[in-house]
């Protein structure tokens, strides 16, 4: 991928970039609200939004806005500096998962949760790629690692991987679901992500490469 930052982007595609930020961060929660609904195990930080759920009496999409701005001001120390999405991205996803699960009944049929939690994960694929392709900064979550690597050293793969374990633990100390949801969405997601950031990717300036990412500081999209 080429290490070209936003500026490099026209102008002219600021609305395009606007349509990818919000409907990814939209459906980033919808898909959330899938791997609810499947009941099979959920990402990471949906374990913990659902613990903390359990624990609170607050709604997912309600802790998941706490979480996120709390992470959020974790950057302060790490030096991290949020953008629009970053930001959106704390609000759009809480709201959109929330708003799901209001429409979506629960279901107990496993021929009907299994392909809903395949649909969650590249649905979560494809949001990933959507907003992250806006180029408005990254997630909190992901600025949150991006900045552990830059101050303690440790590799973004550990840094990843570390947090993560600690979210899905305690998560799942306070309720949260653990399952085969939770193994399927750490394999699958990597692989598809970097698929819908090719895809979504917007060209730059110049030459009409696709870019999708700068420098370290703007990754919002990690290995796993």
């Amino acid at each position: 991928m080429s290490r070209t930052d936003a500026s490099t982007i026209p102008e002219g595609r600021l609305p395009r970039r606007l349509v990818q930020l919000y409907v990814g961060l939209a459906l980033y929660g919808v898909s959330v609200a899938l791997l609810v609904r499947a009941g099979l195990g959920l990402e990471p930080w949906g374990v913990l939004s659902q613990g903390l759920a359990e624990l609170t009496g607050l709604t997912m999409g309600m802790v998941s806005i706490i979480v996120g701005a709390a992470v959020l001001l974790l950057w302060i120390p790490l030096r991290q500096r949020p953008g629009l999405g970053t930001v959106s991205n704390v609000f759009a996803i809480g709201i959109a998962l929330d708003a799901t699960l209001a429409l979506m009944p629960e279901i107990h049929t496993l021929a009907v949760r299994v392909p809903l939690l395949v649909a969650g994960i590249v649905l979560n694929g494809a949001a990933t790629g959507l907003y992250i392709s806006a180029r408005f900064g990254p997630g909190p979550r992901d600025g949150l690692m991006t900045g552990l690597h830059q101050v303690t050293g440790l590799s973004i793969r550990l840094a990843r991987t570390a947090v993560e374990v600690a979210v899905v633990t305690v998560g799942f100390v306070l309720g949260g679901t653990v399952g085969l949801g939770t193994v399927a969405y750490a394999l699958a997601i990597g692989p598809l992500a970097q698929y819908f950031l090719r895809l979504f990717a917007i060209p730059s300036a110049g030459d009409g490469s696709r870019v999708v990412a700068g420098s370290p500081r703007d990754h919002a999209i990690l290995p796993r």
